[in-house]
């Protein structure tokens, strides 16, 4: 027979540690580059970008490239982004004893966190 007050507590806990990581992420920053470098972005987890770095030698290069390169450089970060997420998460809900498929369950698509 299925134990309610059970289900509802774990319930709770995922609940809690779901928020215990949102708050986290929000801290932890993933970066990326593209151009071989050239051009380097940094964001958190929350999705906000805190840094841009780009090369001088790129100051001289046509408008065009420059835009391409930063633009694979934040969806290269993006994409970093939303792989930490949905490891935390995963982490997150293996230590309240949830199954690690339960994390996409729990956070959409990507398996992560709906920010």
């Amino acid at each position: 027979m299925i134990n309610i007050q059970k289900m509802m507590k774990q319930a709770q806990e995922v609940q809690m540690k779901l928020e215990e990581i949102h708050e986290k992420l929000k801290d932890i920053e993933v970066s990326s580059e593209s151009g071989g470098g050239l051009v380097k972005i940094t964001m958190t987890c929350g999705g906000d970008a805190t840094r841009v770095d780009i090369d001088e030698s790129l100051m001289a290069s046509d408008k065009e490239t420059l835009e391409d390169l930063i633009v694979a450089a934040i969806n290269t970060a993006n994409t970093a982004k939303d792989e930490r997420i949905k490891e935390e998460t995963q982490a997150a809900l293996r230590e309240v004893g949830l199954p690690e498929g339960m994390a996409g369950a729990m956070g959409g698509a990507g398996g992560g966190l709906p920010f």
